[in-house]
């Protein structure tokens, strides 16, 4: 088996792996399940492309960039345990960065929950210093207040 970590965007087959990991790790919470139908849904659609982190063949993280008329917004970076804290994450983020800029956007944005500090810090790391905007959606179904920092591109 090939041990080396590969940064790219997902095909179906390895949204799908992905997926079904999530929802694994989330058993009873029917949100995933949606979330997966609709992920798969805008990735075929090109509202949203996921990109993956592979070891191997294996997707062991990812996150999505989802496309507005003005600018793009990273979500669900997600990063399996064991390869947490060793860079993979930002080397993904990167190139979605880079992606996003290829693709004519100047403007890129992330979510956070105030209770993460810990990713806020990355966040502000990665050179998300604008505080963009604050949403508060309904506590029963999501976050429930997210604050959305951007960065150019």
């Amino acid at each position: 088996m090939n041990c080396e970590y590969k940064y790219q965007k997902a095909t179906l087959t390895e949204l799908d792996l992905r997926w079904n990991k999530n929802i694994e790790n989330n058993i009873g919470d029917e949100r995933w399940v949606t979330w997966k139908a609709t992920s798969i849904e805008n990735h075929k659609a090109n509202k949203a492309i996921t990109f993956v982190v592979l070891l191997g063949e294996e997707p062991v993280g990812e996150g999505t960039l989802i496309f507005s008329l003005q600018s793009v917004e990273i979500n669900g970076l997600r990063i399996d345990a064991p390869h947490e804290g060793k860079g993979h994450i930002s080397k993904l983020v990167r190139l979605m960065e880079q992606y996003a800029k290829d693709n004519g956007y100047t403007t890129s944005i992330i979510g956070v929950e105030p209770k993460e500090t810990r990713n806020l810090a990355i966040y502000l790391h990665w050179g998300y210093n604008t505080f963009d905007k604050l949403v508060i959606t309904d506590p029963k179904k999501d976050e429930g207040l997210i604050l959305y920092y951007s960065k150019k591109l």
